[in-house]
């Protein structure tokens, strides 16, 4: 009887033993399964960066999901997820009620991103000034023949202006009520789709829209998806508020340099609390090749330089 008693702790230890091998071999940084959630404005790159990381790591698995940066917060501070990826830090309330919690999330900046405005091909509005945009979104113009001087045929501009966003949870609808609306509310000429791509897809069909994108969506010109994209709309270009006179396109340059006015930092987020592949994910995208990719897709990485190239005539 006592042999038998021996026996059944030392299988019950040797099964602990190996139940604590699987979930240490499955929380390591290169193998396992994590669950990351995405702000659907960086689709494309992420898209590239998870597919580069899981060939590199074959044992990995990244559950990548795409949603608006309003949902990602709520499953964040929930616990739905452990690792996500935003065009914003946490705020000083969300640090706090983690720390209330005794987690402590690490956030790590891994790239520079930019809104970007879009326009039908046949609108021959290309730029805009800071304040233009700010009249429009505040409702005050709401016609395209008040707007670009440089347009002289105003007579096929007499349209009404129609504002199209990607979600009322997105990071570019925030975005654009901190710097345009003052914390306000869009004008009643406006409405959201679900996604960028509908975005995207909606301007390309009415020639009055104005469409607010990621501009991770058009900045890869390599890309065949982004080449279509661009053969469909126009990117228009934005002044500064304090300089009229020059416009900026958000295209990595012009981003590098803080000349276009509506760029945003971009991180990774985790609370993992041990370092498990979340962690390995975070430090791929911040080193060497994870940088790599962000400056190829034309965003501006974090800690690479980028090299900016003047071409004359």
């Amino acid at each position: 009887m006592k042999y038998r008693f021996y026996i059944f702790f030392l299988l019950l230890a040797v099964n602990c033993l190996f139940v604590f091998s699987c979930e240490n071999q499955g929380s390591t940084p290169t193998q396992g399964k994590q669950k990351i959630f995405i702000d659907e404005s960086y689709t494309p790159l992420f898209q590239a960066e998870v597919e580069a990381f899981e060939g590199l790591y074959k044992n990995s698995d990244i559950l990548d999901t795409y949603k608006p940066e309003g949902d990602i917060v709520n499953d964040f501070l929930k616990d739905t997820c452990r690792v996500i990826i935003l065009g914003r830090d946490l705020t000083k309330n969300e640090k706090d009620f983690f720390a209330s919690k005794k987690s402590f999330p690490l956030s790590t900046k891994i790239a520079v991103d930019a809104l970007a405005f879009i326009t039908h091909k046949e609108n021959p509005v290309v730029n805009l000034t800071y304040n233009e945009l700010k009249d429009v979104f505040a409702g005050k113009i709401t016609n395209w023949k008040f707007l670009d001087s440089s347009v002289k045929e105003k007579s096929s501009q007499d349209t009404s202006i129609t504002i199209v966003f990607d979600n009322e949870k997105s990071c570019n609808v925030r975005m654009i009520k901190e710097k345009l609306l003052n914390e306000g509310e869009f004008p009643k000429n406006c409405f959201a789709v679900k996604t960028n791509q509908e975005v995207i897809d909606f301007v390309s069909k009415n020639k009055s829209a104005i469409g607010i994108i990621g501009a991770n969506w058009i900045s890869d010109s390599n890309d065949t998806l982004t080449r279509t994209f661009l053969s469909k709309v126009n990117v228009l270009g934005v002044s500064l508020e304090q300089n009229p006179g020059d416009f900026f396109q958000p295209f990595q340059a012009y981003i590098h340099s803080a000349e276009y006015p509506f760029c945003r930092d971009v991180y990774i987020i985790n609370r993992e609390g041990r370092t498990g592949l979340g962690t390995g994910f975070a430090a791929f995208v911040a080193g060497e090749k994870g940088q790599l990719i962000i400056l190829k897709a034309g965003m501006v990485p974090s800690i690479m330089p980028v090299r900016i190239v003047t071409v004359t005539k």
